[in-house]
This record gives C-alpha cells, sequence and structure tokens, in this order.
C-alpha cells in the first residue's frame, strides 16, 4: 500500500513540475505573437511613406487616381502611426504603382446570347523603397485583380456599373497591398 502511495506522489509531483516547466518556458521564450495590421515588418526608421498618383499606361480614364486614393485610405485607416504624403522629398520609403492594364471580358450569357455579366481585370505593378538605405523593400509586377458588373434588363434603369466595379477592385487592391506591406505576408 505504501508502494502505491509513493508512486502516486512521485507522480502528481511530477506532472505539477513539468506543468510548471512548461508555463515557465512558455512565459520566457515568448510565443510570437504580433497584432496584425501593426507594421511590425517595417523598419523602425520608417516613419513616413510617400505615396505618389499612380502612373497609367492602361487606355481607361483616371483610374490611376483611384487605386492610388484606395491606396492611401486604406493606409491611413490601417497604420495609424504613420505618416502618409504625396511629396516623396523627406520621405522615409515610396510607394509607386503602376496601372499596366484594364480590361473588360464578357462572362455570363443571356437567353438571347447577349452579355450579362462582365469581368474587369486590372493589372498593375507595385513597388516601395527605402531611401534611407536605397534599398527596394517590396517590389510586384504582377498583381492581377478581378470583378464583376452586371448589366440591367430595363433600358430605363441602366446605370453603368463598371465605374462601381473598378472602385470595388481598387478597394481590394489597396487591403491586399496594406496588409502585405504592413504585415510581409
Amino acid at each position: 500500500m505504501r508502494l502505491f502511495l509513493a508512486i502516486g506522489r512521485i507522480a502528481l509531483l511530477s506532472f505539477k513540475g513539468i506543468a510548471i516547466l512548461l508555463i515557465l518556458t512558455s512565459i520566457l521564450s515568448g510565443c510570437g505573437y504580433r497584432r496584425i495590421g501593426s507594421g511590425a515588418s517595417l523598419p523602425v526608421h520608417i516613419h513616413t511613406i510617400a505615396i505618389p498618383t499612380f502612373q497609367n499606361t492602361s487606355l481607361r480614364y483616371k483610374v490611376e487616381q483611384r487605386f492610388t486614393a484606395a491606396v492611401i485610405d486604406e493606409f491611413l485607416r490601417r497604420a495609424r502611426s504613420l505618416r502618409i504624403t504625396s511629396d516623396p522629398a523627406g520621405a522615409d520609403a515610396v510607394l509607386t504603382g503602376t496601372i499596366k492594364h484594364v480590361y473588360r471580358a464578357g462572362g455570363i450569357l443571356d437567353n438571347t446570347g447577349r452579355n450579362r455579366v462582365f469581368e474587369v481585370v486590372i493589372v498593375l505593378g507595385v513597388t516601395m523603397r527605402d531611401v534611407k538605405n536605397k534599398k527596394v523593400m517590396f517590389d510586384n509586377q504582377g498583381f492581377v485583380f478581378k470583378g464583376e458588373y452586371e448589366l440591367s434588363d430595363d433600358p430605363v434603369s441602366f446605370f453603368n456599373e463598371d465605374d462601381p466595379a473598378v472602385d470595388r477592385i481598387a478597394r481590394d487592391f489597396a487591403q491586399s497591398l496594406v496588409t502585405t506591406i504592413l504585415d510581409g505576408i
């Protein structure tokens, strides 16, 4: 009987010891947790990001302004500790972008064979440079974003959905880009 009690005490002590050791190890080592959107992947010397108006090599009118505004809005919303400007002078980093292609493709046909749902495809290139260290921090020349819109059957209530589709694509692009830059994902 005493043997069973002794084994039980040793097992209980070893369980408590292991539990305490695991807790101490996790506290002392840290778990690598960080808040998403905190900008932890940016170098510590970057406080100001310049985002000049994107270039537009497509034939689509003023699409570069929508994408630039969406990126600036997303940075302002997500990275309040950063200062965003359009002037590269005095900035710690410069984010440049180019709208390469904007095209529409037919998607779904109706009973008469006409396109009713169209797809807008926008191809972009983006580069972010560290001005102080004179190095490229981020470069992706092959961003492809797509969005759909539907044409109305009623000609009286016709509303061009092309522009709202481009605005939705710009917001999606900005969210993806800012997440990638701030979180290094």
